[in-house]
């Protein structure tokens, strides 16, 4: 991978130009240089905010990348990726749950537990385990859907095809 120039817009997603954003704070030793490794830390950071949001029992949208935190108000949070519906629960009602990330130098893997679906203007779950279906009213389902919007927009298809890694490819061979 490249390295970023001064004047173009900065990795981390602030919009801003690489020099007034993270170019002083790398010259200072305080983030990672590589992208990768960015998002990593930003994932996990931003997790662990949502968490905070959902135990605070305030309702949060937050977009990153091909994903979405939802805190909502009772007290649940969950990550969802766009590209294939997937969905992750992070906290229930208050609660902090186990982060089921396992992250490697060269990919991360989320044990996603479920699916979800939004239709009838209704935020739906589908449990990998069970099939078991729930529908989750209070869930903002409109915002939801304009963030999923958003983030097709932003992105080509074909980067958004390219999200997901064949895990055969990553497995030690004998």
């Amino acid at each position: 991978m490249g390295k970023i120039g001064r004047n173009e817009q900065c990795s981390c997603g602030s919009g801003k130009k690489f020099k007034y954003c993270c170019l002083p704070k790398e010259q200072a030793g305080m983030v990672a240089n590589n992208p990768e490794a960015a998002f990593k830390i930003s994932l996990i950071a931003e997790i662990e905010a949502i968490v905070q949001v959902a135990q605070e029992k305030r309702q949060k949208i937050r977009e990153l990348g091909v994903f979405i935190l939802l805190a909502t108000a009772e007290g649940d949070a969950w990550l969802l990726e766009i590209t294939d519906s997937d969905a992750v629960q992070l906290a229930r009602a208050g609660e902090a749950l186990e982060i089921p990330i396992d992250e490697q130098s060269d990919t991360i893997e989320i044990n996603w537990s479920h699916t979800f679906d939004l239709s009838n203007k209704q935020f739906e779950l589908t449990a990998y385990s069970d099939k078991e279906k729930s529908v989750k009213e209070s869930y903002p389902a409109k915002e939801i859907s304009a963030s999923i919007k958003r983030i097709k927009k932003r992105f080509p298809s074909e980067v958004l095809e390219r999200v997901h890694v064949d895990s055969s490819e990553h497995q030690p061979s004998d």
